[in-house]
């Protein structure tokens, strides 16, 4: 049984029409016109326990409305959703205690408490067991190397001591579900790393479902198998992240040190440049050439002592499928245009 179920999820916020000036403000409050923001349309996913899901789109597309259904904040305006087997918005309090939540810019800490007050806290509000609770804080702890600032009041600790506090705070109960938002943004490289490997780590050794919103597409790369686009409300792909790269990742470079300096290069079939005089780069369309068939006419006309291949970045996929729009074959796979 999946553990995340939507069905024709829909979500329309309506607001009044308002006139400018006093004759408009009259005639409102007379006679109402509404109008009708659709948020989220259609959006019919299941996630299986333990996976790792990046759900990413542009600003407005409907991913925090969508979050905000399955977390029971918003109620759906129609359609159908369930998180462990609970219809989120008809039971709000036996949902939280199913799921975490991690905000990026907002936190659950309590500002003036030590951190480890904080946890307190929250474990008598989620009646996690002393014995529990210790094995999770023990763990936890050596897990974010959080011993050096427990004890920390929460207003002076830094973004990335803050953020691995509220990582621990949304785990402490064990939750089935975790919901990132933005969980690494404002974070430096080696607290970045700190919070992708805690994630990583709990999805592997404890079995947690993870959905991942965030703009910041190498928390996708490095973390998830399966990603979900959604663009003004409608999902657009789900599936896996290669086939999405293999689909629109049409051009891949080949990477050469040669054995001797040059001052040009060219192969036919290729976009060739040299980064110093002895890299090369050689840019080719897969569909058009294999790479074992660029790296034979490479090796035919240069001494080669190294090569290698880097694949099209997520980042640069998603933005031209956001400038493109997204287009599928008949068969159902990504159209590479």
């Amino acid at each position: 049984m999946p553990i995340i179920e939507t069905r024709e999820l829909r979500k329309v916020f309506r607001s009044v029409k308002r006139t400018p000036g006093a004759g408009g403000a009259l005639k409102t409050l007379f006679s109402r016109e509404y109008v009708d923001k659709v948020a989220v349309t259609g959006v019919t996913m299941s996630l299986d326990a333990g996976e790792l899901v990046g759900y990413i789109g542009p600003n407005g597309a409907g991913k925090s409305t969508t979050i905000k259904m399955l977390t029971g904040i918003l109620v759906p305006t129609s359609g159908e959703v369930r998180v462990a087997g609970i219809v989120p918005y008809e039971k709000r309090s036996e949902n939280a205690r199913n799921i975490g939540v991690v905000f990026g810019q907002r936190s659950q800490l309590y500002w003036d408490l030590p951190l480890v007050e904080s946890f307190e806290l929250l474990r008598a509000i989620y009646d996690v067991s002393p014995q529990r609770y210790r094995e999770n804080m023990d763990y936890f702890t050596e897990l974010l190397e959080m011993a050096d600032f427990l004890n920390t009041p929460v207003r002076q600790l830094s973004l990335g001591q803050r953020m691995r506090g509220d990582f621990a705070a949304a785990m402490l109960h064990d939750p089935r579900v975790v919901f990132l938002d933005e969980p690494t943004i404002g974070l430096d490289v080696v607290a970045k790393e700190a919070i992708r490997n805690f994630i990583a780590g709990i999805n592997r050794e404890r079995g947690t479902t993870f959905i991942l919103t965030t703009h910041d597409l190498a928390d996708v790369e490095r973390l998830c198998r399966r990603i979900v686009l959604i663009d003004r409300g409608t999902l657009i792909f789900d599936g896996a992240v290669e086939t999405l790269r293999d689909g629109y990742g049409t051009h891949r470079t080949l990477v050469v040190e040669l054995c001797a300096p040059e001052t040009h290069v060219e192969i036919e079939g290729a976009e060739a440049e040299l980064t110093t005089p002895t890299i090369a780069r050689f840019r080719f369309d897969r569909r058009t050439m294999s790479a074992e068939a660029l790296v034979r006419r490479v090796t035919e006309k240069y001494a080669v002592s190294d090569i290698s291949i880097e694949e099209p970045e997520l980042e640069s996929i998603i933005r031209r499928i956001y400038r493109e729009g997204y287009v599928t074959e008949p068969d159902g796979e990504p159209a590479a245009t």
